[in-house]
């Protein structure tokens, strides 16, 4: 029997609610094994990255929850690389991201939030939208000197 199912807040977050009633916003799946078992083991972990459950068998999930984590893994799961950022329109919040991705030029809105922009490294950026797809940086030392400058203004 599980101990617990998911929903959404306000926000679109995904909130683990155990059995008991315990809330814990902000959880997200991980795959162990992406690519050569995405259907095996995964972890759903909180906020700050530590493991609540490890679900061994995607697929003994109940219908329901097994269809939010999947559409919460394919958001999470697509993330463009960032080459060049061409524009960012900030007169408003959010802002509106003109960027140049491994996927073809895009355009996106991100809220001016310490969350949106976030370092995974020394030079590895992370970009999240206001529908929570994420962009990545690899490196942001190789992106042109107009790029880095506009991105010097979030960080």
């Amino acid at each position: 029997m599980l101990d617990f199912t998911l929903e959404r807040d306000a926000w679109q977050q995904l909130v683990l609610v155990w059995k008991d009633g315990r809330r814990v916003p902000g959880v997200e799946p991980v795959r162990a094994f992406p690519i050569s078992s995405p259907e095996g083991f995964l972890s759903i972990c909180d906020a700050d990255g530590h493991v609540l459950i490890r679900v061994d068998d995607f697929g003994e999930l109940p219908a329901e929850v097994r269809s939010m984590l999947e559409k919460e893994l394919s958001r999470r799961e697509f993330v463009p690389i960032v080459s060049r950022i061409d524009r960012v329109f900030a007169e408003s919040d959010p802002s509106e991201w003109r960027v140049a991705t491994d996927r073809g030029p895009t355009t996106f809105l991100m809220e001016d939030s310490d969350n949106n922009v976030r370092r995974l490294g020394p030079y590895r950026i992370l970009l999240v939208d206001t529908h929570g797809i994420r962009y990545l940086l690899p490196d942001a030392r190789r992106l042109d000197a107009a790029s880095r400058r506009i991105l010097e203004r979030y960080l």
